[in-house]
């Protein structure tokens, strides 16, 4: 028997599992949770000893005979985040999330010094978006790393490997500095056309930061095998394959098979994420949409919020309702909520790029303000930023046919109605729960059976990735009544918007 291992580290655990690619079933499965480190300024941060630390516990909770079977290893590790880490690949300082916002006034410095990259009068982040396909947002790399420089100089000086989560976990296995075009794209370091590191934009920050950047590994070839030392430390076969791995994103995108033209990938988490493949580049010059690289060999457009069912876990809580609770009193309120809506940025917002937002309710009365209003608005106001992101898509020419829905809210029944007749798209959810951890598993599979002889990742999944048989179509008399209710939710956040900006 021969299995592929899946490893998926998420904001807040790093899960591993084992497939077995011949009976196609999922053997084994191990999840340890991750704390976080929150400061008022906005500071979101982990320590990568905490990764390390989470990578062991999850490999020791596997069965150690299951674990001589895997033949490679495929790595999804959350977006953007900074790992910095000495000469010897020692890590120098907490790893800045996706989700801190505290790197605002860097997205304005390096904006600033962009403009010098364009003789237009565009702007900086025109002359961005020209040179690498994206603005410079405070989820990103880019802004983390001037970050250090500017508030710790002392170890920005000692800096020597910018490194992902996934790129950090790689290495752990690897010993190998290695990245891969997907996740990289979303450094704001990378130039998406080129599919290379961008030494003008990386200039901005020092001149040394490209030689800091690692090698890119191509899709479907190996970052290296499993080290002597990792085989001992997580029992795993020494020379076992390891895939080039990629962010919680892109590995979510081939977990849900998501991997032609024309399917979306809208994911329900702590944010909320909107994907689908594109077999060219897709470039919003407004900025709404992250043209990012797949890690398949193509692009791989997202929409990003970061409050998804952050206001629905708020509110929740609030109420003392437990998810199957709150999800019955938001049923019982009527399409747009009577008129409540909420604006949901408790955590600043990305898209739109508000990172000193904060939420809010409104269009309320005497009769409206109800917990089932409120609850069904807070659920809304998730699908209608998924929204922002469809309408870009439109608007950029990409041509939606399906989305797969995925994450915590992927097997409610009434968040998947909202989101079929919000978006005014039919909805299907995988059999799987976990998508990266799998699409990290079916990356390990391709990247092993190239070895042998070329194969298109799309046939890979389609041999593995099961979707559930239930399709969920909109309803146009429902999509109409939310056409308005979206109108309502646009019209609060045009008015309110100025306030954080």
């Amino acid at each position: 028997m021969k299995t592929v291992c899946g490893i998926d580290l998420g904001t807040q655990s790093c899960k591993v599992l084992l497939y077995d690619y011949e009976k196609k079933a999922v053997l084994a499965r191990s999840q340890v949770p991750i704390e976080l480190i929150a400061g008022n300024d906005g500071a979101r941060e982990q320590k990568a000893e905490w990764y390390e630390s989470a990578l062991k516990t999850c490999f020791d909770k596997l069965d150690a005979e299951l674990k001589k079977t895997i033949a490679a290893v495929g790595v999804s590790g959350h977006q953007h985040s900074l790992v910095p880490l000495d000469g010897d690949g020692k890590p120098l300082y907490n790893v800045k999330l996706w989700c801190d916002t505290a790197t605002a006034p860097e997205c304005a410095e390096l904006t600033s010094k962009a403009a010098s990259l364009s003789a237009s009068n565009g702007g900086g982040e025109a002359a961005l978006i020209a040179e690498t396909g994206l603005p410079m947002r405070p989820g990103y790399t880019a802004p983390k790393v001037q970050w250090l420089k500017n508030h710790k100089p002392e170890i920005f000086a000692r800096l020597r490997h910018i490194l992902l989560p996934h790129d950090y976990l790689n290495f752990l296995l690897t010993s190998e500095y290695t990245a891969e075009a997907g996740d990289a794209s979303g450094t704001a370091l990378f130039d998406v056309r080129k599919r290379a590191w961008s030494e003008r934009v990386c200039a901005l920050i020092d001149s040394s930061v490209i030689d800091w950047l690692p090698r890119i590994v191509e899709p479907g070839c190996p970052a290296g095998r499993v080290s002597a030392r990792a085989a001992e430390l997580y029992g795993v076969p020494e020379g076992a394959i390891v895939a080039s791995g990629g962010g919680d994103n892109m590995m979510g995108a081939i977990g849900t098979g998501a991997v032609k033209d024309g399917f979306l990938t809208m994911s329900l988490g702590t944010s909320g994420t909107l994907f689908g493949f594109s077999s060219v580049p897709v470039i919003d010059p407004k900025g709404d949409l992250a043209a990012f690289c797949s890690s398949t060999d193509g692009w791989l457009p997202l929409l990003c919020t970061m409050n998804c069912t952050v206001a629905s876990e708020e509110f929740r809580g609030l109420f003392g309702l437990d998810v199957k609770a709150f999800d019955a009193s938001a049923a019982q309120a009527p399409i747009g909520a009577g008129g409540v809506v909420v604006l949901p940025f408790f955590n600043g917002e990305r898209t739109p790029n508000l990172p000193n937002g904060r939420a809010s309710l409104n269009g309320l009365t005497a009769a409206n303000f109800t917990r089932e209003n409120i609850a069904r608005a807070s659920l809304e106001s998730a699908i209608f930023g998924m929204r922002i992101g469809l309408e870009a898509f439109n608007e950029l020419g990409f041509k939606a046919r399906e989305i797969r829905l995925i994450g915590g809210g992927a097997k409610s029944e009434l968040w998947q109605s909202i989101a079929a007749n919000v978006m005014n798209l039919p909805i299907r959810a995988p059999t799987s729960e976990e998508a990266a951890a799998v699409g990290g598993a079916i990356q390990a599979l391709w990247t092993l059976e190239n070895l042998k002889e070329s194969k298109a990742i799309a046939e890979v999944c389609e041999e593995h990735i099961a979707m559930e048989g239930k399709t969920v179509a909109p309803d146009p008399s429902v999509v109409a009544a939310y056409d308005e209710a979206y109108a309502e939710y646009s019209k609060y956040l045009n008015a309110l918007k100025g306030l954080y900006e």
